[in-house]
Formats: structure tokens, C-alpha cells, sequence
């Protein structure tokens, strides 16, 4: 079987579960990642023969592609901020979104501060971790994480980068774990925000496969993490420092109203597809 056939029945097969658009962008990159194919060879040789392993590799991942698992996991790998990450189910999949709330950290703080110290809240994956110390390597980064699990991968991820990271384990919900932390200019989170009610909504590649504890809060508090971020940046932020939080667009502005209450200024930002979707906290 040549090429263009291997790879017309693996995008034939995942257009029963995606559209046609989102089955061609993951047929391509599983292509490029685990035979090192690329669409150009698939025209210019389109009866190239692949090695049977690599063919063997192809047909698991389109197995497990079938099954909903998200192509991010099935290659082990994801994109954040231009750099490759490893991933896997103890991590949430990097958004492009979060990418916009980092990029709103580095472009303040490069107008205001050469070494900022800056705490990433819940990193998963380390993934606004490393890219805050990509774009400002001055900087004193901490990121912190419930699951030791998910620290692990993003300790991995600090190695591969050649990036350092204080990274720590911890419960951030307690509060009497919050005495030995230091003062930050920058406090940033992407924390869990969907109430659990809204289990329903979501596709099964991310309800079936994502980090359960990464993604959802109680229905009778679906703001725990905001309260929380907003009491901790109450005694240990440093002056003129801002707190950087992404959020649901349900709850946006009710997190506003939350950091209203001690902040001075409280900006609402939205991400690309026009959702009040990041709050910006600083007096």
C-alpha cells in the first residue's frame, strides 16, 4: 500500500469523529511526528512505500485516535508558545488562549520590571512556567502544583528547555500552606474553572482523557480558585505587582468583582475569538 493510500484511509477513518478540517490538521501531524512525512511528499511521491514499523506506529495511534484520546497525548507531545512540550493524562493540554495571558505578563512586565519574581499557580505542565522564563530569562519563576504527578512532567519539560524552575508541591487551597511563600511581582493561574454540572458539555477527548482535578470545581463553588488567588495576593504580592488569571467567560466578570474589592484597576481582556476570557488585577 503507498503513501497516499495509508494516508487517505487514516483521514477517511477520523472524519467519522471529526470534521474534515480538524481530521486533516491531526493527520498531518501524526504523519509528520511518527513517520517524519510531509504533505509535499505525499504529492510529489504519492506511492512511496513507509517501513512496516512505521506503518505498525500509524495504525496504534490511529487506534487510539478512534477512541477520542487526543492526538496531544497520543504523540506524547504538545506546542505551547513556539516551543514542543511533553504531555500526557497527569496534564492539561496547552491552549492557544493561555498563550495570550503570557504573552500579557511578558509584554507588562518588560515595561516595568528587568527581574521580576513571578509564581505560576496550578502549572500542570510547566507550560506558562517556561514560556514567562523564555521571554524574560531574568526573571525568578516558581510554579506550583497539587499532583506530584503533574510536576514531574513539568520538571521533564524544564530539563528538555534548559530552563530553570522552582518547582514545588503543594495544595494551594490550604492556607497554611501559603506561610513560607515569599512576595511576587507577578502572580499568574490558569486554575480549573468549569463547574462540575457541566460535565455534559464537553467533547469526550477532553472529559474522557484530560486531568479531571485540572479542569473542574465544585457546582457550589466554581470560584474557589479566584478567591483564593485574590486572599494570597492580598499578603504576598509586592508593590505595583499585578495578578494575571485566565477564567471562564461565564465567571469573568464575576472574578472582576472579587479583585474589585482591593484592587485598583481590574481589566477584563479578551482572547482571540472575542470571549471575556483573562482578568488583569493590579493597583
Amino acid at each position: 500500500m503507498g503513501l497516499k493510500e495509508i494516508y487517505r484511509d487514516f483521514l477517511i477513518q477520523l472524519q467519522g469523529i471529526y470534521t474534515l478540517s480538524e481530521a486533516t490538521v491531526i493527520t498531518d501531524q501524526v504523519f509528520e511526528s511518527l513517520a517524519g512525512i510531509f504533505r509535499t511528499t505525499i504529492i510529489k511521491d504519492p506511492q512511496y512505500q513507509l517501513d512496516n514499523t512505521v506503518v505498525a506506529r500509524l495504525q496504534a495511534a490511529l487506534a487510539d485516535l478512534l477512541k477520542h484520546k487526543p492526538m496531544q497525548y497520543v504523540l506524547g507531545e504538545a506546542w505551547f508558545y513556539g516551543f514542543r512540550l511533553k504531555v500526557n493524562e497527569q496534564v492539561l493540554i496547552p491552549r492557544p488562549e493561555t498563550e495570550e495571558l503570557v504573552d500579557q505578563l511578558i509584554s507588562n512586565c518588560r515595561t516595568r520590571i528587568t527581574d521580576p519574581s513571578i509564581l505560576d499557580i496550578g502549572t500542570g505542565s510547566g507550560c506558562i512556567a517556561l514560556a514567562i522564563k523564555k521571554g524574560l530569562p531574568a526573571a525568578d519563576v516558581t510554579a506550583i502544583d497539587i499532583s506530584e504527578k503533574a510536576l514531574a512532567v513539568a520538571r521533564e519539560n524544564a530539563l528538555h528547555l534548559n530552563t530553570v524552575i522552582r518547582f514545588l508541591q503543594m495544595d494551594f487551597l490550604n492556607e497554611s500552606a501559603w506561610q513560607a511563600m515569599p512576595l511576587y511581582d507577578c502572580i499568574i493561574s490558569n486554575p480549573p474553572y468549569i463547574p462540575e454540572n457541566e460535565k455534559g458539555t464537553l467533547a469526550r477527548n477532553i472529559l474522557d482523557y484530560e486531568p479531571y482535578g485540572a479542569l473542574f470545581v465544585p457546582d457550589e463553588q466554581p470560584l474557589i480558585f479566584y478567591e483564593k488567588t485574590f486572599r494570597f495576593a492580598l499578603t504576598h504580592m509586592k508593590p505595583g505587582g499585578r495578578v494575571y488569571l485566565e477564567t471562564n467567560e461565564r465567571f469573568t466578570g464575576d472574578v472582576k468583582k472579587i479583585f474589585d474589592r482591593s484592587f485598583g484597576t481590574v481589566e477584563i481582556k479578551k482572547d482571540m475569538y472575542g470571549k471575556d476570557r483573562m482578568i488583569i488585577a493590579y493597583h
